[in-house]
């Protein structure tokens, strides 16, 4: 039960079209109908795809007051292959081939006797598939956040995560949508009448040379600025190391912040190859300041965040927004149920989009046409002391 206990790793949908106002034994009943096991997804041969109640592997018991915190609901999904792997099944078809070829004068089979060799093969898949002995099963465990129409995955984007969001549309008919850095920015410009502004935005060029066409990473198919994310994570290093470690942010509240423990960079262009940097301020490695000097951006960066009392350790993936290795840190005292646990993680992610619409406001504005040159000097100077000097 990874929501409720231990680190936390995570990207973010939004969810759409779910009508009800509150999770009831309705929707418990179809979790129930569709558990792992039961339901089989489309998407790929001999998949099965099914919910879990959240506990273990192979929990299938599902109920309110089990499944329902805090206006949220925590459950699992189980995805299920029974696939014989293509490096044994052209083994096994090449053993049969071989055993048929070795009557053949020619020494070589006709083309019948491939055909035949393939169906004995498939003969086979068939029965050491029906053995189980080639069964797999992952289990990811999701966190549906009613009230704020969002749902935590706790994976990365992939081919997993596709099956489980089909399993979920399917189910509950809503439409899933993965939340980046991109999808923020166009939500905040929509909510700040700034759509136009961002819209506008292409990816910048924070040393003398200028880019030459998109990020090397960046998705073709996208077409939301994923790119703000990398400039964000820029900037945020930037800010910290010049101006201060607090942030302001849109509710009045404040944030610290303070970038630690790793940093991984890659060149946009696709040139000079990406670092990563393990230390416990990589940002002061004499060798990541020569990264960014290089063009190169940032694509992920491990941080401790503190907001109203509650601090947090946690690594954000640029683009993806998604947070790994997320740790919550408590009290000596304090006692921490799943409710509390539900509200941590809420303010966590809340807090990151804080920050990141922060420097959207900035980036979309007048402002960005001062701050920009400060950041470029910054890059370009020898050592994070060089800009005070100059």
């Amino acid at each position: 039960m990874p929501f409720l206990r231990g680190s936390l790793g995570f990207e973010r949908f939004s969810v759409s079209g779910f009508e009800a106002s509150h999770f009831d034994d309705e929707h418990i009943e179809k979790m129930s109908q569709h558990a792992a096991g039961r339901s089989q997804s489309t998407a790929i041969e001999n998949v099965h795809v099914g919910f879990l109640g959240g506990s273990h592997l192979f929990d299938q018991q599902f109920d309110l007051s089990k499944n329902v915190i805090q206006d949220a609901v925590h459950f699992g999904i189980r995805i299920d292959t029974n696939q014989i792997p293509a490096a044994i099944r052209a083994a096994w078809l090449q053993m049969e081939l071989d055993g048929i070829a070795k009557d053949n004068e020619s020494g070589v089979p006709t083309k019948s006797q491939r055909k035949e060799a393939k169906e004995a093969v498939e003969q086979r898949c068939e029965v050491e598939a029906a053995s189980g002995k080639y069964r797999k099963m992952q289990q990811f465990s999701l966190l549906w956040d009613l009230n704020h129409e969002q749902l935590y995955f706790g994976g990365s984007v992939g081919t997993a995560s596709g099956l489980c969001m089909e399993l979920l549309e399917r189910v509950f008919e809503v439409e899933l949508r993965h939340i980046g850095a991109g999808t923020l920015a166009e939500s905040w410009s929509i909510q700040n009448e700034r759509y136009a502004e961002v819209d506008d935005l292409q990816p910048t060029s924070f040393t003398a040379v200028p880019l030459q066409g998109p990020y090397a990473w960046a998705n073709e198919h996208a077409k939301t600025p994923e790119f703000l994310g990398n400039e964000f994570l820029l900037w945020l290093w930037w800010s910290l190391e010049n101006q201060t470690d607090t942030i302001a942010l849109a509710d009045e509240s404040e944030v610290t912040v303070m970038l630690n423990k790793t940093l991984a960079v890659e060149c946009p262009a696709g040139e000079s190859g990406k670092d990563t940097f393990n230390a416990e301020a990589p940002v002061q490695l004499p060798e990541a300041r020569q990264a960014i000097r290089c063009g190169k951006l940032p694509r992920k960066a491990g941080m401790t965040i503190v907001r109203e009392g509650r601090q947090f350790d946690l690594v954000l993936q640029a683009e993806r927004f998604g947070i790994s290795g997320a740790k919550i840190h408590l009290e000596d005292d304090e006692e921490f149920e799943n409710e509390d646990r539900i509200d941590a993680i809420r303010l966590l992610s809340e807090t990151v989009d804080m920050m990141f619409y922060h420097f959207c406001d900035i980036r979309s504005s007048s402002q960005w046409n001062k701050t920009l040159p400060e950041i470029r000097n910054w890059v370009a100077s020898e050592a994070s002391g060089n800009q005070a000097a100059a």
